[in-house]
């Protein structure tokens, strides 16, 4: 695509406040007060950052990353389940997301990258758009927390276009409909 536009994202460090138009934090920088637990002796203390939501029977899967171009051409959001990202091993990542919203396709406008450490991890709000996670280290592994309904929309993609619609997901070419890719340097 000739006149394609290319927006190049900064990364922004992720935080509990950064991301709140998106979703929510997992971790200690939740900023959720972890709370004594009855049972040893104050040993274990619990916090509750998120409340998971899925219509759907939960898959817990175990992602394995590697290292991708930083190039975001494809979007996708849930309707039916508050995807959730959790790292593992503390490397660093990239996450890209566009708020929820009505329209058929995101907020090209409020499309951010943001920069995560490795010690924590995020849960989307529903409706939220975003592609999976850069890595930027080999071998980064991630536990996503999903909808088995999601799998079975991926499943029914389209031969052409790849796009993919079902119950729980919108996965959309935002390159293809909107003429433009968002980029972002995996160096920072």
């Amino acid at each position: 695509m000739s006149d394609q536009t290319v927006i190049h994202l900064p990364l922004t460090k992720a935080s509990a406040e950064a991301l709140s138009p998106f979703g929510q934090i997992i971790g200690s920088a939740s900023g959720v007060e972890p709370m004594a637990v009855d049972f040893y002796k104050g040993a274990v203390a619990m916090s509750y950052p998120v409340k998971f939501t899925c219509e759907h029977p939960v898959e817990v899967s175990l992602a394995n990353l590697d290292r991708r171009p930083g190039e975001v051409r494809y979007m996708e959001r849930h309707f039916q389940h508050t995807q959730a990202f959790i790292p593992l091993g503390g490397k660093p990542f990239v996450a890209v997301m566009a708020p929820p919203g009505d329209d058929d396709l995101p907020d090209l406008s409020a499309v951010k990258a943001f920069l995560f450490d490795g010690s924590a991890g995020f849960q989307l709000h529903l409706g939220t758009w975003h592609e999976f996670p850069f890595a930027m280290e080999p071998e980064t592994e991630m536990i996503v927390l999903l909808s088995s309904q999601t799998g079975y929309d991926l499943k029914a993609k389209d031969a052409v276009t790849e796009e993919a619609f079902g119950p729980d997901l919108d996965k959309k070419d935002i390159a293809a409909r909107t003429g433009t890719l968002f980029q972002f340097d995996l160096t920072e």
